[in-house]
Protein backbone atom coordinates (compact mmCIF):
# COMPACT_ATOMS: atom_id res chain seq x y z
CA UNK A 1 0.00 0.00 0.00
CA UNK A 2 0.98 3.63 -0.41
CA UNK A 3 1.68 5.48 2.84
CA UNK A 4 1.09 9.22 3.23
CA UNK A 5 3.98 10.72 5.19
CA UNK A 6 2.70 14.22 4.45
CA UNK A 7 -0.27 13.62 6.77
CA UNK A 8 -0.11 15.84 9.85
CA UNK A 9 -1.27 13.89 12.89
CA UNK A 10 -2.22 15.94 15.97
CA UNK A 11 -0.21 14.49 18.85
CA UNK A 12 -1.28 17.04 21.46
CA UNK A 13 -3.13 15.50 24.39
CA UNK A 14 -1.49 12.09 23.99
CA UNK A 15 1.07 12.58 26.79
CA UNK A 16 3.72 12.96 24.10
CA UNK A 17 7.06 14.03 25.55
CA UNK A 18 7.82 15.72 22.25
CA UNK A 19 4.59 17.71 21.94
CA UNK A 20 2.95 17.82 25.38
CA UNK A 21 6.22 18.27 27.26
CA UNK A 22 7.23 21.61 25.76
CA UNK A 23 6.24 23.65 28.80
CA UNK A 24 8.52 21.63 31.05
CA UNK A 25 11.45 21.65 28.63
CA UNK A 26 11.25 25.12 27.09
CA UNK A 27 9.12 26.99 29.66
CA UNK A 28 6.70 28.10 26.94
CA UNK A 29 4.01 26.48 24.80
CA UNK A 30 4.46 28.29 21.47
CA UNK A 31 7.45 26.16 20.44
CA UNK A 32 7.45 23.97 17.33
CA UNK A 33 9.04 20.73 18.60
CA UNK A 34 11.72 19.25 16.37
CA UNK A 35 13.77 17.60 19.06
CA UNK A 36 12.96 14.22 20.70
CA UNK A 37 14.01 11.30 18.50
CA UNK A 38 10.62 9.92 17.67
CA UNK A 39 8.83 10.59 14.40
CA UNK A 40 5.50 12.28 13.69
CA UNK A 41 4.40 9.47 11.37
CA UNK A 42 1.88 6.74 12.11
CA UNK A 43 3.40 3.28 12.52
CA UNK A 44 2.96 0.76 9.67
CA UNK A 45 -0.62 -0.48 9.21
CA UNK A 46 0.31 -4.11 10.04
CA UNK A 47 1.65 -2.90 13.40
CA UNK A 48 -1.49 -0.90 14.15
CA UNK A 49 -3.70 -3.81 13.13
CA UNK A 50 -1.73 -6.26 15.29
CA UNK A 51 -2.05 -3.99 18.33
CA UNK A 52 -5.79 -3.49 17.78
CA UNK A 53 -6.33 -7.22 17.42
CA UNK A 54 -4.43 -7.91 20.64
CA UNK A 55 -6.23 -5.11 22.47
CA UNK A 56 -9.61 -6.63 21.57
CA UNK A 57 -8.77 -9.71 23.63
CA UNK A 58 -9.28 -7.62 26.73
CA UNK A 59 -6.77 -9.29 29.04
CA UNK A 60 -3.22 -7.95 29.16
CA UNK A 61 -1.51 -10.11 31.75
CA UNK A 62 2.10 -11.19 32.11
CA UNK A 63 3.48 -12.60 28.88
CA UNK A 64 6.51 -14.55 27.69
CA UNK A 65 8.31 -14.11 24.39
CA UNK A 66 7.32 -16.87 21.92
CA UNK A 67 9.63 -18.49 19.39
CA UNK A 68 8.04 -16.39 16.66
CA UNK A 69 9.32 -13.24 18.41
CA UNK A 70 12.92 -14.42 18.21
CA UNK A 71 12.49 -15.75 14.67
CA UNK A 72 11.25 -12.33 13.54
CA UNK A 73 14.39 -10.68 14.92
CA UNK A 74 16.71 -13.28 13.37
CA UNK A 75 15.03 -13.00 9.96
CA UNK A 76 14.97 -9.18 9.96
CA UNK A 77 18.63 -8.74 10.85
CA UNK A 78 19.66 -11.28 8.23
CA UNK A 79 17.52 -9.71 5.53
CA UNK A 80 18.38 -6.06 6.19
CA UNK A 81 21.99 -6.39 7.33
CA UNK A 82 23.23 -9.75 6.06
CA UNK A 83 24.08 -10.92 9.58
CA UNK A 84 22.92 -14.40 10.52
CA UNK A 85 22.43 -14.44 14.26
CA UNK A 86 21.12 -17.25 16.46
CA UNK A 87 18.03 -17.19 18.62
CA UNK A 88 20.03 -18.03 21.75
CA UNK A 89 22.12 -14.88 21.34
CA UNK A 90 19.14 -12.59 21.92
CA UNK A 91 18.41 -11.02 25.28
CA UNK A 92 15.55 -8.64 26.08
CA UNK A 93 15.75 -5.08 27.36
CA UNK A 94 12.97 -2.51 27.76
CA UNK A 95 15.21 -0.07 25.87
CA UNK A 96 18.71 0.60 24.58
CA UNK A 97 19.59 3.07 27.34
CA UNK A 98 18.68 0.57 30.09
CA UNK A 99 20.74 -2.06 28.23
CA UNK A 100 23.79 0.22 28.11
CA UNK A 101 23.47 0.91 31.83
CA UNK A 102 23.10 -2.81 32.52
CA UNK A 103 26.20 -3.52 30.41
CA UNK A 104 28.18 -0.92 32.36
CA UNK A 105 27.08 -2.45 35.67
CA UNK A 106 27.66 -6.01 34.48
CA UNK A 107 31.04 -5.82 32.78
CA UNK A 108 32.88 -3.04 34.60
CA UNK A 109 33.60 -1.98 38.17
CA UNK A 110 33.39 1.44 39.86
CA UNK A 111 36.37 3.51 38.78
CA UNK A 112 36.87 1.66 35.48
CA UNK A 113 37.49 3.75 32.38
CA UNK A 114 34.88 3.78 29.60
CA UNK A 115 35.33 5.48 26.22
CA UNK A 116 32.65 7.46 24.39
CA UNK A 117 33.02 9.21 21.04
CA UNK A 118 31.55 12.68 21.44
CA UNK A 119 29.59 14.54 20.30
CA UNK A 120 27.26 11.65 20.98
CA UNK A 121 23.88 10.67 22.35
CA UNK A 122 23.91 12.17 25.83
CA UNK A 123 22.56 9.20 27.88
CA UNK A 124 25.93 7.55 27.22
CA UNK A 125 27.49 10.02 29.64
CA UNK A 126 25.03 9.35 32.45
CA UNK A 127 25.40 5.58 31.96
CA UNK A 128 29.09 6.01 32.79
CA UNK A 129 29.00 8.79 35.36
CA UNK A 130 25.91 7.70 37.31
CA UNK A 131 27.48 4.27 37.76
CA UNK A 132 30.70 5.78 39.13
CA UNK A 133 32.90 4.88 36.18
CA UNK A 134 35.48 7.20 34.63
CA UNK A 135 34.51 8.82 31.34
CA UNK A 136 37.13 9.02 28.58
CA UNK A 137 36.38 11.22 25.56
CA UNK A 138 37.51 10.18 22.09
CA UNK A 139 36.19 13.25 20.28
CA UNK A 140 35.15 12.84 16.66
CA UNK A 141 36.85 15.19 14.19
CA UNK A 142 34.92 17.32 11.71
CA UNK A 143 36.71 17.73 8.39
CA UNK A 144 35.17 19.15 5.21
CA UNK A 145 31.68 18.70 6.58
CA UNK A 146 32.14 15.07 7.64
CA UNK A 147 33.00 13.41 10.95
CA UNK A 148 35.83 10.94 11.41
CA UNK A 149 37.20 8.86 14.28
CA UNK A 150 40.44 10.17 15.76
CA UNK A 151 42.26 6.85 15.85
CA UNK A 152 45.49 8.22 17.32
CA UNK A 153 43.59 9.58 20.29
CA UNK A 154 41.49 6.42 20.50
CA UNK A 155 44.58 4.25 20.76
CA UNK A 156 45.93 6.44 23.57
CA UNK A 157 42.65 6.22 25.47
CA UNK A 158 42.43 2.46 25.00
CA UNK A 159 45.99 1.93 26.19
CA UNK A 160 45.39 4.10 29.24
CA UNK A 161 43.50 1.17 30.72
CA UNK A 162 39.98 1.47 29.31
CA UNK A 163 37.66 -1.48 29.92
CA UNK A 164 34.79 -0.62 27.58
CA UNK A 165 33.92 1.48 24.52
CA UNK A 166 30.35 2.57 23.84
CA UNK A 167 29.96 2.85 20.08
CA UNK A 168 27.15 4.78 18.39
CA UNK A 169 26.57 3.21 14.98
CA UNK A 170 25.13 4.98 13.02
CA UNK A 171 26.33 8.03 14.90
CA UNK A 172 23.83 10.28 16.68
CA UNK A 173 23.94 13.29 16.27
CA UNK A 174 26.56 13.44 13.48
CA UNK A 175 24.73 11.11 11.09
CA UNK A 176 27.84 9.12 10.16
CA UNK A 177 27.44 5.54 8.98
CA UNK A 178 30.78 3.94 9.76
CA UNK A 179 32.54 2.07 6.96
CA UNK A 180 33.83 -1.48 7.27
CA UNK A 181 37.42 -0.19 7.30
CA UNK A 182 36.65 2.18 10.17
CA UNK A 183 34.86 -0.50 12.16
CA UNK A 184 37.62 -3.05 11.55
CA UNK A 185 40.28 -0.61 12.75
CA UNK A 186 38.29 0.35 15.84
CA UNK A 187 37.45 -3.28 16.52
CA UNK A 188 41.04 -4.45 16.29
CA UNK A 189 42.19 -1.80 18.76
CA UNK A 190 39.53 -3.00 21.19
CA UNK A 191 40.06 -6.75 20.80
CA UNK A 192 43.87 -6.41 20.95
CA UNK A 193 43.57 -4.55 24.25
CA UNK A 194 40.66 -6.42 25.89
CA UNK A 195 38.23 -3.51 25.60
CA UNK A 196 34.60 -4.65 25.42
CA UNK A 197 32.45 -2.96 22.76
CA UNK A 198 28.86 -2.00 23.52
CA UNK A 199 27.40 -0.99 20.17
CA UNK A 200 24.23 1.10 20.05
CA UNK A 201 22.80 0.27 16.62
CA UNK A 202 19.26 1.50 17.18
CA UNK A 203 19.38 3.64 14.00
CA UNK A 204 20.77 0.80 11.87
CA UNK A 205 17.69 0.60 9.64
CA UNK A 206 17.65 4.34 8.86
CA UNK A 207 20.49 4.60 6.33
CA UNK A 208 20.47 6.61 3.12
CA UNK A 209 21.38 5.66 -0.43
CA UNK A 210 25.02 4.83 -1.18
CA UNK A 211 25.63 3.91 2.46
CA UNK A 212 25.30 0.59 4.29
CA UNK A 213 25.10 -0.22 7.96
CA UNK A 214 27.47 -2.97 9.05
CA UNK A 215 26.94 -4.51 12.50
CA UNK A 216 30.42 -4.41 13.99
CA UNK A 217 29.96 -7.86 15.54
CA UNK A 218 29.41 -9.35 12.08
CA UNK A 219 32.90 -8.47 10.84
CA UNK A 220 34.95 -11.19 12.51
CA UNK A 221 34.76 -13.98 15.08
CA UNK A 222 36.90 -11.91 17.44
CA UNK A 223 34.42 -9.02 17.30
CA UNK A 224 31.47 -11.40 17.51
CA UNK A 225 32.73 -12.54 20.90
CA UNK A 226 33.70 -9.05 22.08
CA UNK A 227 30.57 -7.04 21.27
CA UNK A 228 27.23 -6.38 22.91
CA UNK A 229 24.95 -5.24 20.05
CA UNK A 230 21.87 -3.18 20.92
CA UNK A 231 19.07 -3.02 18.35
CA UNK A 232 15.34 -2.33 18.36
CA UNK A 233 12.36 -1.69 16.07
CA UNK A 234 11.59 1.47 18.04
CA UNK A 235 13.27 4.15 15.91
CA UNK A 236 12.73 2.27 12.65
CA UNK A 237 8.95 1.90 12.98
CA UNK A 238 8.21 4.74 15.44
CA UNK A 239 7.16 2.47 18.32
CA UNK A 240 9.58 3.63 21.03
CA UNK A 241 6.76 3.89 23.58
CA UNK A 242 6.34 0.11 23.55
CA UNK A 243 9.73 -0.38 25.26
CA UNK A 244 11.00 -3.46 23.45
CA UNK A 245 14.63 -3.92 22.38
CA UNK A 246 16.82 -6.85 21.38
CA UNK A 247 20.33 -7.18 22.83
CA UNK A 248 22.51 -9.56 20.85
CA UNK A 249 25.29 -11.28 22.82
CA UNK A 250 26.93 -14.21 20.98
CA UNK A 251 29.51 -14.78 23.74
CA UNK A 252 27.85 -17.27 26.09
CA UNK A 253 29.79 -16.14 29.17
CA UNK A 254 28.96 -12.46 28.55
CA UNK A 255 25.34 -13.34 27.80
CA UNK A 256 24.96 -15.27 31.04
CA UNK A 257 26.28 -12.31 33.04
CA UNK A 258 23.95 -9.87 31.27
CA UNK A 259 20.92 -12.10 31.86
CA UNK A 260 21.84 -12.46 35.53
CA UNK A 261 21.83 -8.66 35.93
CA UNK A 262 18.50 -8.39 34.07
CA UNK A 263 17.03 -10.89 36.54
CA UNK A 264 18.63 -9.17 39.54
CA UNK A 265 16.99 -5.83 38.80
CA UNK A 266 13.84 -7.50 37.45
CA UNK A 267 13.40 -5.68 34.12
CA UNK A 268 13.09 -8.73 31.88
CA UNK A 269 9.29 -8.85 31.76
CA UNK A 270 8.01 -8.16 28.25
CA UNK A 271 5.45 -5.53 27.32
CA UNK A 272 2.55 -7.55 25.90
CA UNK A 273 2.02 -5.03 23.11
CA UNK A 274 5.74 -4.78 22.45
CA UNK A 275 5.77 -8.45 21.42
CA UNK A 276 2.96 -7.93 18.92
CA UNK A 277 4.44 -4.73 17.51
CA UNK A 278 7.94 -6.14 17.06
CA UNK A 279 6.71 -9.22 15.22
CA UNK A 280 4.37 -7.26 12.96
CA UNK A 281 7.02 -4.63 12.21
CA UNK A 282 9.76 -7.08 11.37
CA UNK A 283 7.45 -9.43 9.46
CA UNK A 284 5.29 -6.94 7.56
CA UNK A 285 6.78 -3.47 7.98
CA UNK A 286 9.39 -3.45 5.23
CA UNK A 287 7.14 -1.85 2.61
CA UNK A 288 6.47 1.05 5.01
CA UNK A 289 10.16 1.40 5.84
CA UNK A 290 11.23 1.49 2.20
CA UNK A 291 8.76 4.32 1.55
CA UNK A 292 9.85 6.10 4.73
CA UNK A 293 13.49 6.09 3.64
CA UNK A 294 12.56 7.76 0.36
CA UNK A 295 10.57 10.42 2.22
CA UNK A 296 13.35 11.04 4.73
CA UNK A 297 15.89 11.39 1.92
CA UNK A 298 13.62 14.01 0.35
CA UNK A 299 13.48 15.80 3.72
CA UNK A 300 17.29 15.74 3.83
CA UNK A 301 17.46 17.24 0.35
CA UNK A 302 14.82 19.81 1.29
CA UNK A 303 16.57 21.03 4.44
CA UNK A 304 19.95 21.22 2.69
CA UNK A 305 18.53 23.29 -0.17
CA UNK A 306 16.41 25.50 2.08
CA UNK A 307 19.23 26.38 4.44
CA UNK A 308 21.76 26.92 1.64
CA UNK A 309 19.37 29.33 -0.12
CA UNK A 310 17.83 31.11 2.86
CA UNK A 311 20.01 30.72 5.98
CA UNK A 312 23.57 30.40 4.62
CA UNK A 313 25.14 31.22 8.00
CA UNK A 314 23.97 27.78 9.14
CA UNK A 315 25.52 24.68 7.59
CA UNK A 316 23.98 21.20 7.38
CA UNK A 317 26.21 18.25 8.24
CA UNK A 318 25.03 15.91 5.48
CA UNK A 319 23.69 12.76 7.19
CA UNK A 320 24.45 9.26 5.98
CA UNK A 321 21.94 7.77 8.40
CA UNK A 322 19.35 8.56 11.13
CA UNK A 323 16.53 11.11 10.84
CA UNK A 324 18.47 13.54 13.02
CA UNK A 325 20.47 16.33 11.38
CA UNK A 326 23.37 18.17 12.98
CA UNK A 327 23.27 21.89 12.24
CA UNK A 328 26.48 23.93 12.41
CA UNK A 329 25.28 27.30 13.70
CA UNK A 330 28.70 28.76 14.49
CA UNK A 331 28.33 31.18 11.57
CA UNK A 332 25.67 33.03 13.58
CA UNK A 333 28.42 34.27 15.88
CA UNK A 334 26.69 33.36 19.14
CA UNK A 335 27.97 31.66 22.25
CA UNK A 336 26.20 28.55 23.51
CA UNK A 337 23.86 30.38 25.85
CA UNK A 338 22.92 32.94 23.21
CA UNK A 339 22.28 30.27 20.56
CA UNK A 340 20.07 28.22 22.83
CA UNK A 341 18.07 31.31 23.81
CA UNK A 342 17.83 32.44 20.19
CA UNK A 343 16.31 29.18 18.97
CA UNK A 344 13.78 29.07 21.80
CA UNK A 345 12.82 32.70 22.29
CA UNK A 346 13.36 34.23 18.86
CA UNK A 347 12.89 31.38 16.38
CA UNK A 348 10.46 29.53 18.66
CA UNK A 349 11.67 26.09 17.60
CA UNK A 350 12.52 23.25 19.93
CA UNK A 351 15.84 21.69 18.92
CA UNK A 352 18.41 19.70 20.88
CA UNK A 353 21.12 22.01 22.17
CA UNK A 354 24.58 21.01 20.95
CA UNK A 355 26.46 21.22 24.26
CA UNK A 356 24.37 18.39 25.77
CA UNK A 357 26.29 16.10 23.40
CA UNK A 358 29.46 17.34 25.19
CA UNK A 359 32.73 18.47 23.61
CA UNK A 360 32.32 19.12 19.91
CA UNK A 361 28.70 20.17 20.35
CA UNK A 362 29.44 23.85 20.95
CA UNK A 363 27.70 26.03 18.37
CA UNK A 364 25.57 23.15 17.03
CA UNK A 365 21.90 22.23 17.20
CA UNK A 366 20.21 18.89 16.39
CA UNK A 367 16.99 18.89 14.40
CA UNK A 368 14.61 15.96 13.91
CA UNK A 369 13.42 15.68 10.29
CA UNK A 370 11.16 12.68 10.99
CA UNK A 371 8.05 14.73 10.37
CA UNK A 372 5.76 15.85 7.53
CA UNK A 373 7.56 18.30 5.23
CA UNK A 374 5.07 21.03 6.09
CA UNK A 375 6.17 20.92 9.73
CA UNK A 376 9.85 20.89 8.77
CA UNK A 377 9.25 23.84 6.42
CA UNK A 378 7.52 25.81 9.18
CA UNK A 379 10.44 25.20 11.52
CA UNK A 380 12.96 26.38 8.95
CA UNK A 381 10.85 29.44 8.12
CA UNK A 382 10.80 30.35 11.82
CA UNK A 383 14.58 30.10 12.00
CA UNK A 384 15.00 32.09 8.78
CA UNK A 385 12.72 34.85 10.01
CA UNK A 386 14.57 35.09 13.32
CA UNK A 387 18.00 35.13 11.64
CA UNK A 388 16.95 37.96 9.32
CA UNK A 389 16.12 40.08 12.36
CA UNK A 390 19.68 39.86 13.68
Amino acid sequence: MKYNFDEVVDRMGTNSIKWDGMDRVYSRDDILPLWVADMDFKAPKPVIDALIDRAKHGIYGYSFRPDSYYEAIVDWIHKRHGWKIEKDWIEFSPGIVPAINIAVMTYTEPGDKIIVQNPVYYPFFSAVENNNRELLYNQLRLKDGKYFIDFDDLEKKIKSGAKMLILCSPSNPTGRVWTKDELERLGKLCTDNNVLIVSDEIHSDIVYKEHKHIPIASISRELLNNTITCMAPSKTFNIAGLSTSEIIIPNKKLRKKFNKEIERIHVGMTNVFGIEALEAAYREGEEWLDQLLIYLQENVDFIKEYIANNIPKIEVVDPEGTYLIWLDCRGLGMNNRQLKRFMIEEAKVGLNDGPVFRQGGEGFQRINIGCPRSILKEGLERIEKAVKKL
